[in-house]
């Protein structure tokens, strides 16, 4: 169902990871290799992963992305007694062939065809978005591929949001911006943008500032919300 507050939007703004990109599917396409720890370690890195971005730039202390992937990673494996280079190789190159959902092509094909333009805003160092973006087939699809390394900071500073307004040259009144995570989708908000948060796996609301507008489960309902 469409949304009127959402009817003049120029622009789709994405997040990558676990909006677009599944980044548990690393750890699942090396499940044989990895055995019954495999989506204990997936989690644990992921988790560790995000807390690695706030706590670098509470600190002042920033890294890349891909640096702070991989020391999750090693912090990961070396929690569950798991550290092999070999592996650790295997699943760092898997993130950058990470598996798109299943929704994510046909919805930035209609919103292309609507005359949307479409991006991604993401932690993710630039490289590391460009190899996983063509890897799913979803490069081609996009208007542009942003990277908070242009702001210094990991999300959700405000300053990071900003990268995507100067990039496509747009107001923040005029994206609407689509995140899975909860604290992303409230720190985009926060600075104005129209926010549609992907709640893939039903987790309770985060209590922050400026909550998103809309839930969605998953990204199909967002052309209908258009009105596309």
């Amino acid at each position: 169902m469409s949304d009127p507050r959402f009817s003049e939007i120029k622009a789709c703004v994405f997040d990558a990871y676990g909006t677009l990109f599944d980044v548990h599917s690393a750890a699942a396409n090396m499940k044989d290799d990895l055995g019954e720890k495999s989506e204990a370690m997936s989690d644990l890195w992921r988790m560790k992963q995000l807390q690695y971005t706030w706590l670098r730039s509470l600190m002042g202390h920033h890294a890349d992305f891909w640096q702070v992937t991989g020391d999750a990673l090693d912090y990961a494996m070396r929690a569950l007694d798991m550290e092999d280079a070999s592996l650790r190789a295997k699943l760092m190159e898997l993130y950058l062939q990470l598996d798109a959902y299943p929704e994510v092509v046909d919805v930035l094909t209609a919103l292309k065809d609507g005359g949307k333009k479409t991006a991604i805003l993401s932690n993710g160092e630039p490289s590391m978005l460009i190899a996983a973006a063509k890897s799913a087939g979803i490069y081609r699809l996009l208007d542009g591929i942003y990277s908070i390394e242009a702001a210094g900071v990991f999300k959700p500073h405000p300053s990071t949001y900003q990268v995507a307004m100067d990039g496509l040259k747009v107001a923040a009144e005029d994206v609407s911006f689509q995140s899975s995570n909860g604290w992303d989708a409230h720190g985009a908000g926060a600075i104005g943008f129209l926010v549609a948060w992907v709640n893939r796996f039903d987790q309770p609301t985060e209590l922050l500032p400026a909550p998103p507008l809309v839930q969605l489960k998953t990204l199909s309902e967002l052309p209908p919300l258009l009105g596309l």
